[in-house]
């Protein structure tokens, strides 16, 4: 199925994000397989095929489109909270998210990281017999400044998103949401019909503020990724993406398997706990 045939589908039979979610890691994971496949295969030689490796990265980036288009129809249909605290991910994933997702600067560690390894591990190739690597050890001069620009201006969006998060986050405490806090105090609760719909606007309101934020966050990590992209090669691009899915991957697995220790470790503490009653 095409991605326009399956977000159609979607909207016509909806499910909820964490199946989606479920799915697109499943997929995620198999484009991985491919792009490491890829990646072993020698670049100059005569069979190299340059076009599918065009297109097998266009197929990757496309899936991230994918995933931040259904991100984007789910958080405005459904609720902006679950985005900001998602269930289908663990409690480590949680502690590392960004306002509901990845910190754009992170991709710019990454490229760093992956280049890092691949130059020390390609250094011998490189001294005794000058042989070009491909991957992110080949990057030149011109590339690492270009990706320094990129690095700053992507620095100083996601610095301006954060402030603006801590603005919405500070309304909390603003003199409309004291006074309802107040009135609901002496009230009983808020249970009056005037008081309910107040409050509800008041709150709708915050979550509207709050679903702008994910939406500008998605779209900085969105232009993030395919701004690095446009500063890579072709194979470079391949061993980035192999790099951003393995983090990505591996930390939600990971976190499960914390998360599943954690709750194995909870029962069996209330079974103990059962039996000495």
């Amino acid at each position: 199925m095409d991605m326009a045939s399956r977000m159609s589908n979607e909207k016509e039979n909806p499910e909820n994000f964490r199946q989606f979610f479920e799915r697109w890691i499943t997929e995620q994971n198999q484009h991985l397989q491919d792009l490491i496949s890829a990646s072993k295969k020698d670049q100059n030689s005569e069979d190299s095929d340059h076009e599918g490796l065009c297109g097998l990265v266009e197929r990757v980036v496309s899936h991230y489109d994918e995933y931040y288009r259904a991100k984007s129809i789910y958080t405005t249909r459904q609720s902006v909270l679950s985005m900001l605290t998602p269930s289908w991910r663990s409690l480590l994933e949680d502690a590392l998210l960004w306002v509901g997702g990845w910190r754009p600067s992170m991709a710019f560690h990454l490229l760093y990281s992956k280049s890092g390894l691949q130059l020390e591990r390609g250094l011998s190739d490189l001294i005794m017999r000058g042989l070009s690597t491909g991957d992110l050890a080949d990057m030149s001069h011109h590339q690492f400044r270009r990706v320094d620009d990129l690095q700053g201006r992507t620095i100083r969006q996601e610095r301006e998103i954060t402030e603006d998060m801590a603005r919405v986050q500070e309304t909390v405490a603003d003199s409309r949401m004291v006074e309802l806090s107040q009135e609901a105090t002496e009230g009983g609760g808020g249970s009056g019909d005037d008081m309910v719909v107040r409050i509800e606007l008041a709150l709708t309101h915050k979550e509207h503020e709050l679903e702008e934020m994910i939406h500008k966050a998605d779209d900085l990590r969105l232009r993030t990724l395919k701004g690095i992209l446009d500063i890579l090669t072709t194979m470079q691009s391949v061993h980035f993406l192999i790099a951003a899915a393995e983090v990505h991957l591996r930390v939600h697995e990971w976190g499960r398997k914390k998360d599943e220790e954690h709750q194995q470790q909870q029962a069996e503490k209330q079974e103990q706990e059962h039996h000495h009653v």
